[in-house]
């Protein structure tokens, strides 16, 4: 399995980047339903940017679980990767913002592609290692279903607070 992680890991980022772009535009494409909206972009917030990253690594994670079996410490790993691509996304986000006041549209797409990337670095330099101490893989998994939850409910019910603005719209949520 060692010489077949990175082939694992790079069809994972091409899945992320795939169906991360489809997602951005999959609400609209949609007339707005419902049924995409809670996995899809509503608008154009640093949240539901976010989205996009986690769900496709999310999805294929699951995928992935079915080939990994015998990695103990597969959704632990899974857990720091997708949680470092998420947390990423702002911090790339904000800190751009914050040096030079604006990011264009090609800055916001290289972010979450880079976040990505980062992401299914960091797994498969994990998974490259011998299997490592992970005294929850259920917790790090219901994590990462919590967050799930997090992401369908925010989208219904949005705190207003400047992570999930709209910044073209000044709105939050759908």
């Amino acid at each position: 399995m060692k010489r077949s992680i990175g082939l694992w890991q790079a069809l994972g980022f091409g899945v992320t980047a795939l169906g991360g772009t489809v997602l951005h535009f999959l609400y609209d494409w949609t007339k707005k339903s419902v049924l995409a909206a809670p996995f899809s972009g509503v608008n154009e917030s640093t949240w539901e940017h976010m989205k996009l990253l986690f769900f496709p690594m999310f999805l294929y994670a699951i995928v992935q679980r079915f080939f990994f079996r015998e990695r103990e410490d597969f959704w632990c790993i899974k857990q720091k990767g997708i949680l470092l691509g998420l947390g990423l996304i702002p911090v790339f986000f904000y800190t751009y913002n914050g040096v030079i006041g604006k990011s264009p549209d090609w800055i916001n797409i290289a972010i979450f592609f880079l976040a990505a990337a980062i992401a299914y670095f960091y797994e498969w330099r994990k998974f490259r290692k011998e299997p490592t101490a992970c005294p929850k893989p259920t917790l790090a998994l219901v994590t990462l279903v919590g967050i799930a939850l997090l992401f369908v409910i925010f989208t219904f019910i949005t705190p207003e607070i400047g992570i999930f603005q709209d910044p073209v719209s000044g709105t939050y949520g759908i």
